[in-house]
């Protein structure tokens, strides 16, 4: 479930933590009233889809503050200021908003309307989404703070990501350099290294589904194909092409190890701007690439760089590079900010 986001307005940068939601400004007195959060475009008011009946509407009667385990406060969509749109997703938008009660947390408010979830029928696919998310802690993965419905529509209290989508990054400057990719990379080999400890495979990494906080560090979002497994193994052909895996395409059993295959085109795709097994002729053509693992790195990669992606790229998923040695992997740690904060500015 995709989600465009926009960069966060400059003021933010001024008040945000460094790892929260949630905006603490530097005054008591001031709390989250210091920070713009922009112009609401009324369109929650205006297009609140329709009435879904039955077992569907049971199914999307979603509440965190009913969670048996972590249950939140009873949450209404007038507990907050809403601010401007931050983008648009398949099944409804996403906003900037701050709650009205105090601490005056700034968060983003994703809205889904229940009428086309069950038209996509992805009723129990968002309920094992926000399943798996609600109760995931680490910060390179985006916080659900909780979640809240009404007739027509379920709210997902989310992290606010300051700098927005890591797509529009790469986009706006086509590839990245080695020092940038590689912290990004250390960041998300420690973050599924946690996923994994869950026994969480995403099955969904792409630039897509990557936010930045306000101070440029990653955050794992889009959780919508990721699978809690204990048993680690799945048959369902899930995710993006470019980013699949040879057992994947060739519809065999998958574990964990399909985020590590993901992990080695990401970094293929930070560094060269485009996918490793891309090919514009068509699927079937990138198809046969993933199988073969038709790899080519061009020249401008350094050998370290590339000595990761090909122990990441391989056929046989048990040979794939372990997460913890991804991070410590002589391209990784060269580059490893001395501070541990890692965030990818330069």
């Amino acid at each position: 479930m995709t989600t465009k986001t926009q960069p966060a307005p400059s003021a933010l940068k001024k008040y945000a933590s460094t790892t929260s939601v949630v905006s603490r400004p530097p005054s008591p007195t001031k709390k989250g009233d210091g920070i713009d959060i922009g112009t609401y475009d009324g369109a929650l008011e205006r297009d609140v889809g329709d009435l879904v009946y039955g077992e569907a509407a049971e199914d999307l009667a979603l509440d965190s503050s009913a969670d048996k385990t972590r249950p939140t406060r009873e949450w209404h969509l007038t507990d907050f200021e809403i601010g401007r749109p931050l983008g648009k997703g398949k099944f409804g938008r996403v906003y900037m908003v701050r709650t009205k009660t105090e601490p005056r947390f700034i968060i983003a408010l994703k809205t889904l309307y229940k009428s086309e979830l069950v038209q996509s029928k992805v009723e129990k696919q968002l309920r094992r989404e926000i399943e798996i998310q609600q109760h995931l802690r680490h910060p390179n993965v985006l916080r659900l703070y909780g979640y809240f419905h009404d007739e027509k529509r379920i709210f997902l209290m989310l992290e606010f990501a300051g700098k927005g989508e890591l797509y529009r990054q790469l986009s706006k400057h086509g590839s990245f350099s080695e020092k940038r990719s590689a912290r990004y990379i250390d960041q998300m080999a420690d973050a599924l290294g946690y996923l994994h400890s869950k026994h969480v495979i995403h099955r969904d990494i792409k630039p897509e589904n990557l936010l930045l906080g306000i101070n440029g560090e990653l955050k794992i979002a889009d959780f919508g194909w990721s699978v809690h497994a204990p048993g680690n193994r799945r048959t369902t052909l899930c995710g993006t092409l470019d980013y699949l895996p040879p057992e994947m395409v060739e519809g065999k059993e998958h574990n964990e190890k399909v985020d590590h295959w993901a992990l080695g085109v990401l970094t293929y795709e930070f560094i060269c701007g485009s996918p490793p097994f891309e090919d514009l002729s068509g699927y079937n053509a990138t198809y046969k690439r993933i199988a073969r693992v038709d790899l080519k790195i061009p020249p401008k990669v350094s050998a370290e760089a590339a000595d990761l992606i090909r122990k990441l790229l391989r056929y046989n998923p048990a040979e794939r590079l372990p997460l913890a040695d991804v991070r410590r992997h002589p391209w990784v740690v060269k580059y490893r900010s001395k501070d541990g904060s890692n965030a990818a500015q330069s």
